[in-house]
């Protein structure tokens, strides 16, 4: 009879139940909106864990981490979690928490020496996959200390090395895991790879040290022929060489006459254009002529040494006169060249018919920037007359 009784207020209790849903809806229920973010609130139908855990929002999940992480388990059982846990963000492509749970389930220091492979394997290849070359190959390292016939271990440190340009450490891991695997195609793809990137590497290390030899040889021709010349080159005392200022020579400028080398024929800042000896010996100067009359310039990249001033004038203001010489003075036959001794504020006069050689042999003459320059002003004009009184003018 008591059964009787309590199936009825059981019927009762249910059938009053069910009633609310004929005037009320069920408040927790998942609604149009929200049920896909609900589901993915519940562990068994996530698609991807949080990156931090809030209890309040995911409470279930919140009570499998704090089983997971229990401290009273062994040692071995919380690094495997641990190790599941740091897969699982592996499989997601989240790397960074991969490494944050197999750095934790490492520190446990299991005695599992199987598992702390596995482990540091799992790290480097999360570490790899971060870009960070030097931390995967120091754990790859670490692992096969522990296991050295661990196969994914020694890929790894091959492939680190590979990225890290360190090809004959590649083949040295790829020879070290061959011993065990010598039929492991993935190591021997390594080797082949590795040692054809380590013959390209020698072999253009080979060329650019022939290159670097023949530079070398063809600077120090090129210095020699100025020095045998007797040209002088001029350097600003900020980059003058300890040593070489001056020397005890009256006739060198306060600066210094720079030491012979490549750095006092750089002309890149004026010109773009430098010195160079030809295969019949010959030197090709890139020269500058100033026209301050008008604050113009012109510039031959290759002057040959033994060419006249007149040679290229007679070209330059021969057929056509330039635009700026509107009062149509600058002809071959009406033109005065110099050039500048700062030092002592002094003009040379420049015969159009001397070689550029002889004019860069003159015992006042300093070539600045490795680009020799002149001045050419049209004669008996005002500018010239005004220009030329306010200097002392030698003639060569």
């Amino acid at each position: 009879m008591a059964s009787t009784d309590v199936q009825d207020d059981s019927d009762d209790g249910m059938d009053a139940f069910m009633d609310k849903f004929k005037s009320q809806r069920y408040k927790n229920a998942f609604s149009e909106k929200n049920w896909e973010q609900e589901f993915n609130k519940i562990p068994m139908f996530m698609k991807t864990a949080p990156e931090e855990i809030d209890p309040k929002q995911y409470p279930e999940l919140a009570c499998l981490q704090s089983i997971i992480h229990d401290e009273d388990r062994p040692p071995e059982e919380q690094a495997r979690s641990l190790k599941d846990e740091g897969n699982a963000y592996f499989k997601e492509k989240n790397y960074k928490n991969a490494v944050v749970a197999y750095t934790a389930a490492l520190k446990k220091k299991c005695g599992d020496q199987e598992l702390n492979a596995v482990l540091l394997t799992n790290r480097a290849a999360s570490h790899f996959h971060l870009g960070n070359m030097r931390s995967a190959l120091n754990d790859a390292a670490a692992a096969k200390k522990i296991k050295p016939d661990h196969l994914k271990a020694l890929i790894r440190g091959a492939q680190c090395c590979m990225e890290l340009r360190n090809f004959s450490g590649a083949i040295q891991w790829c020879d070290e895991g061959l011993k065990p695997h010598p039929t492991d195609n993935k190591l021997r793809e390594l080797r082949t790879t590795a040692d054809k990137q380590k013959r390209a590497v020698e072999r253009d290390a080979r060329k650019g040290k022939a290159k670097e030899k023949k530079l070398h040889g063809e600077k120090e021709a090129l210095l020699g022929a100025i020095k045998e010349r007797g040209i002088k080159l001029f350097q600003p005392i900020s980059s003058c060489p300890e040593g070489s200022e001056g020397e005890g020579d009256d006739e060198s400028p306060s600066a210094g006459i720079a030491q012979l080398n490549l750095d006092s024929l750089s002309s890149l800042e004026v010109t773009g254009a430098q010195v160079f000896l030809d295969e019949q010996g010959t030197l090709h100067w890139p020269v500058l002529f100033l026209y301050p009359e008008h604050q113009q310039t012109d510039f031959i990249s290759a002057f040959c040494e033994n060419n006249s001033f007149g040679d290229h004038l007679s070209v330059m203001f021969g057929e056509e006169l330039p635009p700026w010489d509107t009062e149509r003075k600058y002809h071959p036959q009406n033109l005065q060249l110099y050039f500048e001794d700062e030092e002592n504020e002094t003009l040379y006069q420049v015969d159009a018919k001397m070689s550029l050689l002889k004019i860069l042999q003159h015992k006042r003459f300093f070539v600045k920037a490795g680009t020799p320059s002149f001045m050419v002003l049209a004669k008996d004009s005002s500018f010239w007359k005004q220009f030329i009184c306010r200097r002392k003018i030698h003639g060569l």
